[in-house]
C-alpha cells in the first residue's frame, strides 16, 4: 500500500527538506566591513585640516555623506529602509553642498549646512554602533567600526558647534578667536578626548553645555564600547 500523500508522507518530507527562501524585500546579510569607512573619515579630516574655503567645506559634506552611505551599507536594515535613507541622504546632501559652496548663502545658509552635516554624522554613528553590537564575534572590522564611530562623534560635534556659531548670532568663541572648520574640529577633538588645552573656550552657556556633553560622551564611549571590543578581540589563529 503506497504511503499517504499528506504532510506526513513523501510530500511532507520534501517540504521539510526544502531550503528556506529569503523574502524578496529583505536585505542581504551585511559583511560588516568598516576599513573603507575609516579611510574616508581620516582623509576628510586631513583635507579639512590642511585646506580652507567654501569648496573644501562642500567637499567635506560630500565625504561625510559617503561615510554615512558606507555605514548604511554595513547595516542589516531592510532594503526599503535603505532606499528611503539613500534618497533622503543624497537629496539633502546636494542641497547642502550648494548652500555651503554658495558665496551668497550667508551665515544662515552655512549654519543650515553645518546642522545637516551634524545630523548625517549622528545617523552614521547610530548605524555603526548598532551594527558593531549586533556582530556575534569581535573582529578587526569591529575595531575599525568603533574607531570610525569615535571619529564621527568628534566631527559631528564640530559641525554642531559651527551651526551654533552661524545660526544663533553669537560667536561660539571669543570674538576674533576663529570661527572656521579647522578651529571647530580642533576644539571638538580636544574636548572629546578631555585634553582641554584651554586655548579655545566656548563663551555661551549653550556651547559650554554641549562641550560638557561631548566630553562625557567621549569618556563613556571609550570606557564601554571600545574597551569591551578590544578586550574581547582575538586575532585570527591567536587562540585563547
Amino acid at each position: 500500500m503506497p504511503p499517504p500523500r499528506g504532510r506526513g508522507g513523501i510530500e511532507g518530507i520534501e517540504e521539510k527538506t526544502q531550503p528556506e527562501i529569503q523574502p524578496a524585500g529583505a536585505a542581504p546579510a551585511p559583511r560588516g566591513r568598516f576599513g573603507a569607512l575609516l579611510v574616508v573619515l581620516i582623509a576628510s579630516y586631513v583635507m579639512s585640516a590642511l585646506s580652507r574655503g567654501r569648496v573644501i567645506d562642500a567637499l567635506q559634506i560630500v565625504l561625510f555623506a559617503g561615510a554615512a552611505l558606507l555605514a548604511l551599507r554595513n547595516s542589516d536594515a531592510p532594503r526599503r529602509v535603505v532606499r528611503l535613507a539613500l534618497v533622503a541622504l543624497l537629496g539633502g546632501t546636494v542641497i547642502m553642498v550648494v548652500l555651503s559652496a554658495s558665496l551668497t548663502a550667508g551665515d544662515e545658509g552655512t549654519g543650515i549646512a553645518n546642522l545637516w552635516t551634524g545630523l548625517i554624522l549622528l545617523f552614521a554613528v547610530g548605524v555603526i554602533v548598532r551594527r558593531v553590537l549586533s556582530l556575534g564575534t569581535v573582529t578587526i572590522q569591529s575595531i575599525y567600526g568603533a574607531i570610525s564611530a569615535y571619529l564621527i562623534i568628534g566631527l559631528m560635534f564640530a559641525a554642531f558647534y559651527a551651526a551654533i556659531d552661524h545660526l544663533t548670532g553669537h560667536a561660539f568663541f571669543e570674538p576674533g578667536r576663529g570661527d572656521n572648520t579647522q578651529t571647530f574640529q580642533y576644539f571638538s577633538f580636544t574636548t572629546l578626548t578631555t585634553l582641554g588645552y584651554g586655548d579655545f573656550v566656548a563663551v555661551q552657556n549653550g556651547g559650554r553645555a554641549i562641550a560638557v556633553l561631548e566630553a562625557l560622551t567621549g569618556q563613556i564611549f571609550l570606557a564601554t564600547l571600545v574597551a569591551r571590543l578590544v578586550a574581547a578581540y582575538r586575532a585570527p589563529g591567536g587562540g585563547n
